[in-house]
């Protein structure tokens, strides 16, 4: 028998679950699958900037372990230190075991109706809406929402081509071990440039343990282990204290991908949407996940005849911070002293710590085209491992 919804979500990620509460809240008939067992863990830092926060519908301070207020910026494991200070909170450290788990709570809370332990088999896209084919049965939508991250089906079902990749690898440190002075870190954050090619180290402060990780290009997937133990030893531990040691793919978005058909969208690492830059992908998450059930909700009440302005609306909300993304890490990998000179203007970390607590807010057709021409020569520079 097919079941009739108006919006099946697929995934139950931040964006998917945010998508759903949003809508589910409006009044519609909103259905969430994932294949995983809830609650479930997943590869990530687990930080929420402030910025992306901010565009949440209500708080998650239940899932928050630490509140990050200044992040110490290095070149190199030993070279010159930097603070960037916001003023204020500005990432809300938390594990996604933990905040999936409340986001998606928050969707049931709000209507909308949870099936975890269960696989999309099948996609059929139409004009006038989805057919989903599951292990449990098919499911007729008005529309659907991809939120299944970059190896997902729905990506495929709307023709997007994998994205461009980074990777990553990161395992916890629990607290009071080794010789590692973890009270450095309890709102203090640390990010190591000049040592994995493409992108840094970190250590993040989290609730019983510290996360440490690594992360670059995908070319260095090899040589992560060997960037995570020089990691380690620098601050006093090795890679043999660390648990739950595990590596991920972080989807970049290519020039052009599509992310909407009439009767679809992709949010989050389905669309790509990973900053290319830090690599956090929450703050995109939340972003397309809020735009998307606008626009969704908007079609719904007979406002749109379908999605086609979701592209437009994501490309104004977040271009400027992708183009400005892609100048960072062009002139992180090309000129770090240069980079690091600027962090010793105070002006400069404030601005840089207040970016993290609040989003750019110039959208005006000109700033749009000129952070579009810079973004995309930014990122031609950086050569075929931006590509």
């Amino acid at each position: 028998m097919t079941e009739h919804v108006d919006v099946i979500v697929v995934g139950a990620g931040p964006a998917g679950s945010t998508a759903a509460y949003r809508l589910a809240t409006d009044g519609a008939k909103v259905l969430i699958v994932d294949r995983a067992a809830f609650p479930r863990d997943k590869p990530c830092g687990g930080g929420v900037t402030m910025r992306g926060a901010q565009l949440l519908p209500f708080a998650i301070d239940p899932v928050v372990e630490r509140v990050v207020e200044r992040v110490w910026v290095t070149k190199g494991h030993h070279g010159p230190r930097r603070d960037v200070d916001g003023g204020g909170p500005m990432v809300l450290m938390t594990q996604r075991r933990r905040l999936d788990q409340f986001l998606v709570e928050r969707a049931i809370a709000a209507g909308a109706e949870f099936r975890d332990q269960t696989r999309v088999r099948g996609i059929e896209l139409a004009h006038d809406g989805v057919a989903v084919s599951t292990d449990h049965g098919t499911i007729a939508a008005e529309v659907m929402i991809g939120a299944d991250g970059a190896n997902g089906v729905t990506r495929a079902a709307l023709g997007a081509p994998e994205p461009s990749y980074a990777v990553a690898l990161e395992g916890n440190l629990p607290r009071g071990s080794a010789q590692f002075d973890d009270q450095r870190y309890i709102s203090d954050a640390l990010l190591e440039f000049s040592t994995v090619p493409g992108g840094y180290g970190w250590i993040f402060p989290k609730g019983d343990h510290c996360n440490f990780g690594v992360g670059g290009w995908f070319t260095e997937g090899p040589s992560l282990r060997e960037h995570l133990v020089e990691l380690c030893e620098a601050h006093g531990v090795t890679m043999d204290d660390l648990v739950n040691l595990r590596g991920h793919r972080l989807p970049i978005r290519r020039s052009g991908t599509p992310v909407a058909v009439p009767r679809a969208v992709l949010v989050g690492d389905a669309a790509g949407l990973v900053d290319p830059f830090s690599g956090d992908g929450m703050y995109e998450a939340i972003l397309s996940s809020k735009i998307a059930s606008e626009t969704i909700a908007d079609m719904l009440a007979g406002r749109a005849v379908d999605l086609s302005s979701y592209p437009v609306r994501l490309g104004i909300a977040l271009g400027p911070h992708v183009a400005g993304a892609w100048v960072a890490k062009l002139m992180i990998e090309r000129a770090p002293s240069v980079m690091m000179g600027l962090l010793r203007i105070p002006r400069m970390r404030r601005t840089i710590g207040k970016r993290m607590r609040s989003p750019h807010t110039d959208r005006s057709p000109a700033a749009r085209r000129l952070a579009r021409t810079i973004g995309h020569r930014a990122r031609t520079a950086l050569g075929p491992h931006a590509a």
